[in-house]
């Protein structure tokens, strides 16, 4: 006999030659298709980054391995191991590390070598296990019996991953051993191994008393952890002894640990799946779990619950442990989770979550202004008449917390809160008094969006709720001083020349006007020629030419250059509010108007005349003295001439528009020689229009609302359980109320989803033509975030084909997941292949590919082409709506601009929108009355939001010509580049009316 280290370098040698034999076998071509389909089915259980610019050679590798250096051995294996991770060979690497780090004690090393061993092909090209694998058997059953627990405890681990009964078989009896081995951790990486080799082709063979071994661990065990593996073991293999076992400790579940705790609730959602009719007692299970410590159990229960049950008392479960998660977690992603499993529930139990609107509305608390925002979402779509008077109580005191100025984003989140209460004073206009004045005082507000707000909300309400019609007059006038935003002083303004219908109310709107504007004329030239400002304290001259520099409306053009060298430009005006110190005249008098009008801002000295006018016009009526009447007259006119001198100056940054100019002339015309019809239209008529607007705004919400309530249908043969019928032997009161439940749901169809069989057909793309040896086509699905194609590949041949491989390519935003596999497919056989394909933006984009196999009859390989497929955007948008102020300002802030001429055989107006609309998934957001009437031209605005959040604005401009046809053109801007030319190309392709 030799001694044991010859013994040992006779072996290594016997092996190598074996190993060379083989080798040579396969690089002689000996089963390469074979070797090539093993390598890309072959399951991945390790994914490490590698950098390809740090490439390290075999030779390198090879003599670091040798070495004694044990810091050089660790880094050499890494370097190994990732090259083989990313398809890189290391020849003759494997007998290195058997004869130089198989018998290193390091805890590192031996950790590295089971990684490499994980990752080596172990099988030859016939599905064999190589010879030089018996070489390592010896050494994991070391491993195993080693005395140190982490060795035993990864090894136990690799095992877990391998699928080679041939290694697994001798080392069964040492994983046996260690169940009882005194550390957790072995024991539960046991388990894990028992597991894996359980679930192999021969396992029942290996371990045929598996599932009562681990049964006796997993009531004797105290380690929460391997418990938890003993219990998915038996999920796994054994599912009838996990429930039973589950079944006799229904008294102890609520004390098992977390771990334990999130498997049971797995099996009860797989248990209740298979068998519905038990589902019954499990949900006592998950009740139960409710009160679990974990929030992650919390959460899981929730969600369990609300997917077995439909009852009351299981809904309100669910929603009041989702109200305790949102309140008591501090991390913003949580919120924003729970808030969308709100925002699910309030969609199929709206009755059950109205209950909790209150503790939803405690999330307001959070800083953050998506939890905010989504939160108030979700309070609105729940307020009824018994809870609004708590819910704006809420919403008061969250304004009046937003004047605190150290807090970030008050202005946003004030305009948010306006926003929402002036939605519950619409649903609900008895609520209205109780928060018009407080939100008044925010007409003033610095953050101009928000003070808009506040003004369309005052300007809705002072004519859906007459009775506080007066009180709103008072209080505006009253506060029109603070007002420094030109587009709120402009809509305050309206408001007053409308709603000041009282003699004293008339005179007050007028005095503060005047008030407002200060004394004239508006500028003066002094001797040395400067232009200075009259009501300037004396000793301190104010020069106006400095006025523009603290005042803010700024306009600017940024070019945005297009892929095709086309330039989009656009016009943007920034608003700010004027600065105090220019808002007060001689004597601390307020001049919010005059400060406003030096700037430049003369559309809203247009708005200036016509409230004039129309006070002047409504005093007329009133009084019988004509003196009082020229009076007020003969100071409106010298107002409106003053504006236009202005204007004509070189005072103000700019001159005059003309379209200002021709509307204050047309109050001075009236002024000076009024008639009965102008009377009418300046009295009446547009306030009737204004009528007509909120009217078909109310129209249009209550047609949204008639849309989204859900459709239903049954069959009528359909069978209905009656609940009085039943029997109640056995049955606690809430699986009573699941029943009933589901047969409500049974009854009103909501169990039937009738699939659109038209659309689906429309999704199926034939690949290649009938003609070709492989006949292939796909059904292509669009998820939010990715496309799976499900490929059918049929032979039409009689020959086997071998290494059949669809390859595929993308173009655009666009990204295949995994690589492609090889299959092997008989004559006349078929085969199911899905893609992934990964969606990054929503741009149109392009996959295209081919078909390549093997036969036995040609030597080379064969290729067909496939057809491309097209990813339509439509896929990635959906219509959805925004206000007038939010259209606008986003057309203003947007870069990029695509516009298209139309160029259409369709020529009536509203046939085109329409067509437009319907083949662009977008909605109109121009009112329908705004489109009644044939003028001849037609000018709307469409909006659409893609599931990646991204903004689709269209401004659709079109005339009839004399001709008859159609022309003009269609602008679409957003944020990024490629929804606007995509959009921009569908339009271009779908305008004819095909």
């Amino acid at each position: 006999s030799l001694p044991p280290p010859l013994c040992a370098r006779f072996c290594v040698c016997l092996y190598l030659w074996g190993f060379c034999v083989v080798a040579f076998f396969c690089w002689s071509g000996f089963g390469r298709s074979r070797s090539m389909v093993a390598e890309m089915e072959k399951s991945c259980s390790l994914l490490i980054h590698f950098d390809k610019g740090t490439a390290a050679l075999a030779n390198e590798i090879k003599e670091a391995l040798e070495g004694n250096d044990v810091s050089r051995k660790i880094d050499a294996l890494k370097k190994a191991i990732m090259l083989l991770l990313n398809g890189e060979s290391v020849p003759q690497l494997f007998f290195t590390i058997v004869r130089y780090v198989l018998p290193s004690e390091d805890h590192t090393i031996q950790k590295l070598l089971l990684l490499f061993l994980e990752i080596i092909d172990r099988t030859d090209s016939r599905g064999k296990i190589l010879p030089e694998m018996i070489l390592i058997c010896n050494n994991l059953r070391k491993n195993l019996q080693h005395p140190n627990e982490y060795v035993r405890g990864v090894t136990l681990r690799f095992l877990s991953r391998l699928n080679e009964a041939e290694i697994i078989e001798p080392l069964i009896p040492s994983v046996l051993t260690n169940l009882e081995h005194r550390h957790a951790f072995v024991r539960r990486n046991s388990v894990l191994a028992i597991m894996s080799i359980y679930k192999l082709p021969q396992g029942e063979q290996l371990l045929p008393d598996a599932p009562d071994l681990i049964e006796r661990i997993l009531t004797t065990e105290q380690d929460l952890s391997t418990r938890r593996n003993a219990f998915l073991m038996l999920f796994n293999c054994a599912q009838q002894r996990a429930v039973n076992y589950l079944l006799s400790h229904l008294d102890s579940v609520s004390n098992w640990g977390e771990l334990l705790q999130m498997l049971v609730l797995e099996l009860v959602r797989k248990v209740c799946r298979t068998n519905p009719a038990e589902k019954g007692k499990y949900i006592k299970i998950i009740i139960s779990l409710l009160n679990s410590s974990s929030t992650a159990v919390m959460y899981e229960c929730a969600g369990t619950l609300v997917s077995l049950s439909s009852a009351p008392t299981a809904i309100r479960a669910a929603a009041n442990t989702y109200c305790q998660l949102l309140i008591s977690q501090s991390d913003n992603n949580v919120k924003l989770i729970v808030l969308d499993r709100l925002q699910e529930l309030k969609a199929s139990h709206r009755e059950v979550m109205i209950e909790l609107i209150m503790d939803i509305l405690r999330a307001l608390s959070s800083p953050n202004l998506d939890i905010r925002r989504k939160t108030l979402d979700i309070a609105l779509d729940l307020i009824t008449p018994r809870n609004i008077d708590e819910v704006v109580m809420t919403l008061k005191k969250e304004v009046v917390k937003t004047q605190n100025r150290e807090l970030e984003k008050n202005g946003e989140y004030r305009q948010m809160l306006v926003q929402a209460i002036h939605s519950c004073a619409l649903r609900f206009p008895e609520v209205a008094s109780s928060v018009v004045h407080l939100l008044m005082d925010f007409l003033g507000d610095t953050n101009v969006a928000s003070a808009m707000d506040v003004a369309s909300f005052v300007r809705e309400i002072i004519e859906t709720n007459p009775k506080l019609r007066e009180s709103i007059v008072a209080r505006l006038l009253d506060t029109f001083y603070q007002i420094t935003s030109s587009r709120v002083c402009s809509c305050t303004l309206w408001i007053i020349g409308e709603y000041c219908l009282s003699l004293a109310e008339v005179q007050s709107g007028i005095s503060t006007v005047k008030q407002s504007l200060g004394d004239l004329p508006f500028y003066t030239i002094a001797e040395d020629g400067e232009i200075i400002d009259p009501i300037a304290p004396k000793g301190q001259p104010q020069l106006i030419k400095s006025l523009p520099t603290s005042t803010g409306t700024v306009s600017s053009r940024r070019p945005a250059v297009l892929e095709d060298g086309t330039y989009a430009t656009q016009s943007a005006a920034f608003e700010t509010a004027v600065l105090a110190p220019t808002l007060l005249g001689a004597g601390g008098t307020p001049t919010n108007l005059r400060a406003i009008l030096l700037t430049g801002d003369f559309f809203l000295g247009a708005v200036i005349a016509c409230t004039l006018t129309k006070l002047v016009l409504r005093l007329e009526e009133m009084l019988s003295s004509s003196v009082t009447v020229n009076t007020a007259a003969a100071e409106a006119l010298l107002i409106m001439v003053s504006i236009l001198r202005l204007g004509h100056s070189s005072v103000p940054t700019h001159p005059i528009d003309d379209d200002s100019y021709d509307r204050i002339s047309l109050c001075i015309r009236i002024l000076s020689s009024p008639d009965d019809i102008m009377r009418k239209v300046w009295l009446h008529t547009c306030r009737e229009s204004f009528v007509k607007m909120i009217t078909d705004k109310q129209l249009r919400e209550t047609e949204e609302t008639k849309v989204k309530a859900q459709i239903s249908h049954v069959q009528p043969d359909d069978l209905i359980d009656f609940y009085h019928l039943k029997s109640r032997k056995g049955m606690s009161q809430l699986e009573l109320e699941d029943e009933v439940q589901d047969d409500l749901k049974r009854a009103t169809g909501d169990f039937t989803k009738d699939a659109d069989s038209k659309r689906a057909l429309n999704r199926v793309l034939q690949l290649t033509g009938f003609s070709d040896p492989v006949y292939a086509e796909a059904y292509v699905t669009v998820h939010q975030y990715d496309i799976v194609l499900d490929v059918t590949v049929t032979n039409r041949t009689n020959e086997t084909l071998q290494n059949l491989c669809v390859e595929l390519a993308t173009m655009g935003d666009l990204k295949l997941v995994e690589r492609p596999q090889n299959y092997i497919l008989a004559p006349e056989a078929s085969k199911q292949i899905r893609a992934n394909i990964k969606v990054s933006s929503t741009e149109t984009g392009v996959i295209f590919g081919n078909i390549v196999y093997e036969t036995t009859s040609v030597v080379d390989r064969n290729v067909v082409v496939l057809n491309d497929i097209h990813i339509d955007i439509m896929d990635y948008i959906s219509p959805a709506v925004c206000s007038d102020v939010a259209f606008r300002n986003m057309w203003a802030e947007f870069e990029w601009e695509n516009k298209v001429a139309v160029n259409t055989n369709i020529q009536d107006e509203k046939e085109f929108l329409n067509h437009v609309v319907a083949s662009t998934n977008m909605r109109c957001l121009t009112a329908l009355s705004a489109l009644e009437g044939d003028c001849g031209f037609l000018a709307v605005n469409l909006y659409a939001k893609s599931v990646f959040g991204e903004d689709a604005l269209v401004n659709l401009s079109i005339e009839k010509q004399q001709d008859g046809k159609l022309a003009g053109y269609i602008r679409i801007r957003s944020k990024t580049q490629g929804i606007a030319l995509s959009l921009g190309d569908k339009i271009t392709l779908k305008q004819k009316g095909s």
